[in-house]
């Protein structure tokens, strides 16, 4: 079942109505069923998989709690509930992946592998989950969180259907808290209901407005990127980074919104990324969930930064080069986590030199146009980035940086071309107004760190009217929705 679909739309309303007037002792039990049903709408027998992962942590983090004096016990515990997890990922994600690289490498030494192919589908949500439920058996391990006892209380916890499959990858310090007081603390809350349904449709608006706009363009380009010239590569590549950035921050804002609808705040998950001033920065402002869960789980654990530069470039490298690994099956995702760690390191090793720089030339560094042009930097090299991302042969992302750059006609731009490519004037117009409100919206959470539900909150009772008609209006008449339309899913579906 799809945020945007019409199912949803009736889905939760009736899951919300149910949940503020029943007893409040059997409010985790609702939610648990309307998770499981959440998930069931893919397919049904996968829900055996989060059952199964949460049964594996659920007993895991009772013994590690029993063996908490026995160092041995809780270790092998603690080591067989990740690998029982990472297993069922590994299985269901990268089996294939793991099959034909150990074929193509026997195949060097004149050793034939047998192709055999297995009906191995990959099970949605199954990298959110996984994660989640592996990060709460770490911290019971270490002692940040004691074992959940209560069993549909955890199931809950990992199974809760707004960031079921998606994310936010919750921590259990975050989530489990606000899961146990639904049972005796009021959950209902105008402020906080009205907060979440600004937010869920400010996630409608970036997803179904821009994202899936956006889109028709993307697909045109890159699924025959070789036919056009720099210029329409240029647009895809720009547009691409965009449609990317609001199809899971639109996710995102959608899923928050409505856990807050039931009373419960999980963590943000986007915060302005693309006004960053450098990757560093915008890998703290980008899916910070992931990010923040692979420096606590891996990078801190391999030594993070207190260490020497050659081994913290290192685990920066193994850090990045697994959350690439993360995103998919295939060595393009992996390529485009290294890169990220590259611009990082680069930054890094560069930073002393660009400071002396500063200082011999005295550069006004807080001036907004060097703010500007830092910006647009990150920008480039993180769609840059992105195109090794989309295209799955990493041959062809090379190429399309390779035919971009040589191949630009900047009179391209003049000549109405553009709007042959799936996006007429007209279409393209909706897409640039609806980017610069995105824009706008970006700014002022830069200025106050706050969303779109605290931006329509502070202004007169007319106002607010104005702009939640605003944006409801275009979600409906621009909306990229209807007879013969294709989901496609949200992109961190696949994931």
């Amino acid at each position: 079942m799809q945020f945007t679909s019409f199912d949803f739309l009736i889905f939760f309303p009736f899951v919300v109505l149910i949940f503020y007037i029943m007893p409040k002792r059997l409010r985790q039990l609702w939610l648990l069923l309307a998770s499981y049903y959440f998930y069931m709408g893919w397919n049904a027998k996968y829900a055996l998989l989060i059952f199964a992962s949460t049964a594996v942590t659920y007993i895991g983090g009772i013994f590690i709690d029993k063996f908490s004096s026995d160092i041995a016990k809780k270790r092998m515990a603690l080591a067989a509930c990740i690998l029982i997890n990472l297993g069922l990922l590994g299985f269901f994600k990268y089996f294939y992946f793991l099959y034909d690289n150990v074929g193509n490498i026997l195949s060097l030494f004149g050793i034939t592998i047998k192709e055999t192919r297995l009906n191995i589908l990959l099970p949605v949500g199954i990298s959110f989950y996984v994660f989640q439920a592996v990060g709460y058996i770490i911290d019971v391990y270490r002692q940040d969180v004691k074992s959940e006892k209560n069993f549909v209380r955890y199931a809950l916890f990992v199974s809760f259907f707004p960031q079921l499959v998606a994310g936010p990858i919750e921590r259990s310090k975050n989530l489990l808290g606000q899961i146990e007081r639904i049972s005796y603390q009021k959950s209902w809350d105008f402020d906080k209901v009205t907060r979440g349904l600004l937010l869920m449709l400010w996630g409608f608006f970036v997803k179904m407005v821009i994202a899936d706009r956006a889109a028709i363009f993307v697909e045109q380009v890159f699924s025959i990127y070789y036919m056009f010239n720099g210029v329409a590569l240029l647009v895809a590549a720009v547009l691409f980074t965009i449609q990317i950035y609001c199809d899971f921050s639109g996710y995102s804002y959608i899923a928050i919104g409505a856990a807050r609808v039931l009373g419960i705040e999980l963590m943000d998950n986007f915060a302005a990324p693309f006004l960053s001033r450098s990757i560093s920065e915008l890998w703290r402002r980008w899916h910070i969930s992931l990010s923040s869960w692979f420096r606590d789980y891996v990078y801190i654990p391999l030594g993070g930064s207190r260490c020497s530069k050659p081994r913290k470039y290192f685990n920066n490298l193994v850090t990045f080069g697994l959350s690439g690994l993360w995103h998919g099956a295939s060595w393009n995702y992996v390529v485009w986590g290294l890169m990220q760690s590259v611009y990082i390191i680069i930054g890094d090793i560069t930073k002393p030199f660009k400071e002396r720089m500063i200082q011999k030339y005295n550069l006004k560094i807080e001036t907004t146009i060097y703010k500007a042009i830092q910006t647009a930097c990150t920008f480039i090299l993180f769609m840059l980035s992105l195109i090794i991302f989309r295209l799955t042969d990493i041959k062809d992302g090379v190429y399309y940086i390779y035919r971009m750059v040589t191949q630009f006609d900047v009179w391209s731009f003049f000549d109405a071309s553009i709007y042959n490519m799936g996006l007429d004037r007209k279409e393209m117009g909706v897409l640039i107004f609806a980017v610069l409100i995105l824009f706008l919206a970006d700014i002022y959470y830069q200025k106050c760190k706050a969303f779109f539900d605290t931006l329509v909150k502070q202004q007169c009772l007319a106002i607010q009217y104005i702009m939640v008609a605003l944006i409801l209006v275009m979600v409906i008449v621009f909306g990229i929705y209807g007879e013969g339309y294709d989901a496609t899913q949200f992109i961190y579906f696949q994931f």
